[in-house]
């Protein structure tokens, strides 16, 4: 049996953890950038990208979620959790995209795409070339670099609606995922006679 929650709460404070959680995961992308481009090791341009959008991101979603199911009375069935954890997602995607895909990327830093390019490429060349690699492998790789860089260039109105999509997919599944982690029923007594 479920405990009875109020929903307006419930939503009230999945949207305030997903602002909450919206402005760290924008801070966590910006910052993964400004290390990405502001160094020449390749050890740091490959792993930023893990801490910053993987490990960072999972520390504040379970800090987020333990936070929310305290605010909203302690317990929650796995559908109140389902529910309360998407609505936290989707604001924080919300949020993300206009801070860091609309502000950030097209006012504020523009050329974010080259620069992260121009950054990766030297890295690669230059630990390539520290490490005697054939000159042939070199051109090989920075190819292979600069292609996926170009696919992130050509960016269409189909292809973000087909990633909001996905993302949104994405975000239901992960709910899901994290209420059966998070989920606590609570005990409901029956005290009537039988």
């Amino acid at each position: 049996m479920e405990i009875d929650i109020d929903k307006a709460e419930l939503r009230k404070w999945g949207i305030i953890y997903g602002i909450i959680l919206g402005v760290l995961l924008s801070a966590f992308s910006i910052i993964s950038f400004y290390v990405m481009i502001s160094t020449s090791s390749v050890i740091v341009i490959s792993s930023a990208p893990f801490v910053f959008s993987v490990l960072l991101p999972i520390g504040a979603v379970v800090l987020l979620v333990i936070n929310l199911r305290k605010k909203i009375g302690g317990f929650w069935s796995m559908r109140q959790a389902a529910s309360g954890i998407f609505i936290m997602f989707f604001t924080a995607f919300v949020l993300q995209f206009l801070v860091r895909d609309m502000l950030f990327a097209k006012v504020v830093e523009p050329n974010m795409v080259q620069k992260t390019q121009t950054a990766m490429t030297k890295a690669v060349s230059t630990y390539l070339t520290e490490n005697k690699a054939k000159p042939d492998e070199v051109k090989k790789k920075m190819d292979d670099i600069n292609q996926q860089f170009e696919v992130q260039k050509d960016v269409t109105v189909g292809r973000q609606i087909t990633g909001f999509g996905i993302s949104i997919i994405f975000m239901f599944v992960l709910s899901l995922i994290f209420a059966a982690f998070f989920k606590r029923e609570g005990v409901v007594y029956n005290n009537q006679p039988q």
